[in-house]
């Protein structure tokens, strides 16, 4: 489970996000680290029993590092506010479809799917789409995954894309540019010992959606 202490030095982070307030506090930091770390193992080792391609997989190959990268943005914060920890055969540099948890006090959420894919990993995305429509419309309109996610995460394009025609019956779905489900996770859920039983119960949700993506990047 998420630790109260780990949430706490997330909400001092936000309020002191500096090196110097950062480095007189790394005893924190380290403390909500080896958290995040153990349950990153834990839930890789009830992920895996869905997923058994996940096995091999360690906390350094799932944790995103909390320092930004700040050369390119105007937000010169040096740290991120949240841990975040992404499930995904490969690990996190895989191009795979992948379940994907954030821990930020007030704005936690679970996301399943493809953030912004590159070119060529869209192009077969769209195919599979394209080529299975009928399988792609079934899954993301069951009832249970519309109770727990909604809708697909509305990232479009507002043309058609090459090679497509505007009556293509997918056409809305064709012009996505991420392939991403959500769920909001209160601070309560977030620090409950069932924490790691509630992202088993959204992987399975999750897990048509997965792979039938992972079916076309593959």
């Amino acid at each position: 489970m998420i630790q109260k202490h780990t949430l706490g030095f997330l909400r001092k982070l936000k309020n002191n996000n500096s090196r110097d307030w950062f480095h007189a506090n790394k005893d924190l930091y380290n403390a909500a680290k080896e958290n995040i770390n153990d349950f990153t193992i834990q839930l890789i080792d009830e992920l895996k029993k869905q997923n058994k391609n996940l096995s091999g997989l360690v906390p350094k190959d799932c944790v995103f590092r909390i320092f930004r990268d700040v050369r390119f943005s105007k937000n010169k914060d040096p740290y991120k506010t949240n841990f975040g920890v992404v499930i995904s055969e490969g690990g996190r540099k895989s191009p795979l479809a992948a379940f994907y948890i954030q821990i930020e006090p007030k704005s936690s959420f679970i996301a399943g799917g493809c953030w912004m894919p590159d070119g060529a990993t869209l192009k077969k995305i769209r195919q599979e789409i394209d080529y299975n429509y009928k399988d792609f419309k079934k899954i993301i309109n069951s009832k249970k995954f519309k109770e727990m996610f909604g809708e697909l995460a509305d990232n479009r394009l507002k043309t058609t894309p090459k090679g497509y025609d505007k009556t293509n019956p997918a056409i809305d779905h064709l012009r996505l540019t991420s392939f991403v489900v959500t769920a909001n996770l209160s601070d309560n859920v977030i620090a409950d010992k069932d924490l790691i039983k509630e992202c088993a119960n959204t992987y399975k949700a999750m897990s048509p959606l997965l792979e039938f993506l992972n079916v076309a990047i593959r």
